[in-house]
């Protein structure tokens, strides 16, 4: 069923077409939202996460126990960038509706399409000879199958990186001497700081090296629309922002959920803004990153977290400035070329709109943990341009299928040192 395409409105979308095991049951493409809809002319809002490691999971709460047994409660947990689906038998339920997902009219369509299909007899052998005699019954079927699929086939926690090989002690699977220096990085408080929020020590459910505490964190992500970022930079937007300028997709705060209001006690809302921090297992594979997919690259989602406030002006536009041409006074032939923004402007002139995604009264919200600590514009940014590429190095000890034998990859050759 995860692999039927069939089941779809357009007949041209599965479970995996936008959760490719290839790719970590992840996107296969940098597409910041994947297209979908009857016609499979609809843009999606946010980016496919990987469904891989999800299987501990706990629901959402506002106040759940961090894992590390150190933090204070905060928000956490569920399924989805917002936490939305307490399971994944909910999370199932939504794409299989979404008019822009798998675009299905009812749960009665859905139903209709799996009696037919050549898994049928197993879906009665599972629930019984009668499933289908009710739509319900049927649709619940099929939703818990999928979550069966999830939580018990190893393909979706395999735990075999050189990560695990490296803290299982064995043979192949020692970290280079960059990969260390990455993982010194990942953990610093001082630099990458990485593990605050993408905890890899033992956790709930027996859960361990998760890379993820279920948390929630605002980190003004730039609005991904035409108009905000530079169009080399920028190949696929979210076509929902360039339709509707006043449209902020504030994660806890919905749309896409109701449950967190805008304001509490006449005060702008703590949650607005705030999406999941993911699992960093198999990131390296992937095309798209946050929740908006803005940022396509690895080395770029690092350099945002590492210069969003010394350069802001590599990541938000620039309102009002003078453009720099080469050859104009102050031009700089070796302008950081990693940014969304690549225009130069004139020191001192024009704004950077700065969480330009985010309404100013939500501004508060905003993670100010390092390496997003709010130091001055124009300051030294916490990770030296080694900490970058080591850290880079480290987090590709996290891809899964890891074979200690075979030809090394580019990126493996350039973390050898």
């Amino acid at each position: 069923m995860f692999f039927d395409r069939d089941i779809s409105g357009s007949r041209k979308v599965a479970c995996a077409t936008c959760h490719d095991p290839r790719f970590a049951y992840g996107p296969p493409n940098d597409l910041a939202a994947q297209l979908g809809g009857v016609a499979m002319t609809q843009h999606g809002v946010r980016a496919v996460p990987s469904l891989r490691y999800k299987d501990k999971t706990p629901p959402y709460s506002d106040l759940l126990d961090n894992p590390d047994a150190i933090s204070v409660p905060g928000p956490g947990g569920g399924l989805d960038w917002d936490g939305r689906a307490a399971d994944h038998a909910e999370q199932a339920r939504g794409p299989l509706l979404d008019p822009v997902e798998m675009a299905n009219a009812s749960a009665a369509e859905v139903v209709a399409k799996v009696r037919v299909a050549g898994y049928a007899p197993l879906l009665r052998q599972a629930f019984g000879e009668h499933v289908f005699d009710d739509t319900a019954t049927a649709f619940h079927a099929v939703t818990a199958a999928l979550q069966a699929f999830q939580l018990e086939d190893i393909s979706f926690r395999p735990y075999n990186s050189k990560f695990d090989m490296y803290t299982s002690n064995k043979k192949g699977g020692e970290l280079t001497i960059a990969e260390l220096r990455g993982l010194r990085v990942f953990a610093d408080p001082n630099t990458g700081n990485c593990a605050s929020c993408h905890y890899q020590g033992a956790g709930f459910r027996g859960s361990s090296a998760l890379f993820t505490d279920f948390s929630y964190e605002a980190i003004g992500v730039p609005r991904n629309d035409l108009h905000a970022t530079a169009p080399q930079a920028n190949r696929n937007d979210i076509p929902a922002n360039d339709t509707d300028p006043g449209r902020f997709d504030m994660g806890l705060c919905g749309p896409e959920r109701p449950d967190h209001a805008l304001a509490e006690d006449g005060k702008p809302s703590r949650f607005c803004g705030m999406f999941k921090a993911p699992t960093l297992r198999n990131v390296a594979v992937r095309q798209a990153f946050f929740h908006n997919g803005v940022i396509h690259t690895l080395e770029q989602a690092i350099r945002f977290y590492n210069t969003r406030d010394t350069n802001p002006e590599l990541w938000y536009p620039t309102v009002g400035g003078k453009v720099l041409e080469p050859g104009d006074p102050g031009y700089d032939p070796d302008y950081p070329a990693y940014g969304l923004i690549t225009t130069q402007y004139a020191k001192g002139a024009g704004t950077v709109q700065k969480y330009n995604d985010l309404p100013r009264q939500y501004w508060g919200n905003i993670d100010t943990q390092m390496p997003l600590d709010g130091r001055p514009a124009g300051s030294r940014p916490p990770m030296s341009e080694q900490d970058v590429h080591d850290l880079i190095c480290f987090l590709n000890t996290l891809t899964d299928d890891y074979r200690p034998n075979a030809p090394p990859t580019p990126a493996q050759k350039a973390c050898v040192g």
